[in-house]
């Protein structure tokens, strides 16, 4: 009986010893974390087309009231997609307009950090000159951010990018945000051949 409970006890510590090994185990990084830099673009020329950074972006509310906004920055995203990260940096303007056009308020924000982001496929078409960073170096996506206005309300900002090759027709280009209780949820479409409403993601080297 003795020699049996022996045994019985040594085989309970290795089994607890392995099942340790395996949980303590450090966990798998699958990739690597991304580092991006996200711009709504101004393009300085539609024929040759070369865009710059320094642009703007409107979405609509329920209402039909907007917002614009300007804006720039960079955020890292954790290895393996997906995951908030406080690892940001940028902003820009922003300005607010009832239905009428009539303008409600005016100021900055600033990003306070990333809600997620999803890289999709999608590259910079031939003859189009990118004066932010090289052109091999982008790509389309969504990125969520938390945002901080200079009023005091925090909001969302979703910046969405297409580019144009390769990308699929679910990507969507331009922003939407909210700002306090108002959700601008009906970006402004960018139009051919006019300035505005245009993104653009580069991985950060």
């Amino acid at each position: 009986m003795r020699i049996a409970t022996r045994s019985i006890l040594t085989a309970s510590v290795v089994a607890l010893a392995m099942l340790l090994s395996i949980t303590t185990r450090p966990p798998v990084a699958y990739g690597q974390a991304a580092h991006i830099r996200w711009n709504l673009v101004h393009f300085t020329s539609f024929s040759p087309p070369i865009f710059e950074a320094g642009g703007f972006a409107s979405a609509h509310a329920d209402d039909n009231s907007t917002i614009t906004l300007t804006g720039s920055g960079t955020f890292v995203a954790p290895a393996g997609g997906g995951g908030a990260s406080g690892a940001v940096t940028g902003g820009g303007m922003w300005d607010a307009f009832d239905a009428s056009g009539r303008s409600t308020g005016t100021g900055t924000y600033k990003v306070a950090g990333l809600v997620r982001w999803e890289e999709a496929p999608g590259s910079i078409p031939p003859g189009v000159t990118d004066l932010i960073d090289p052109a091999a170096d982008a790509h389309s996506g969504l990125v969520f951010l938390r945002i901080e206005y200079s009023d005091g309300e925090r909001g969302v900002l979703v910046v969405g990018c297409h580019l144009g090759v390769g990308a699929p027709s679910t990507v969507f280009e331009g922003i939407t945000a909210s700002k306090g209780f108002v959700d601008y949820w009906n970006r402004v479409a960018p139009v051919p051949n006019v300035d505005g409403n245009r993104t653009v993601f580069h991985t950060v080297r």
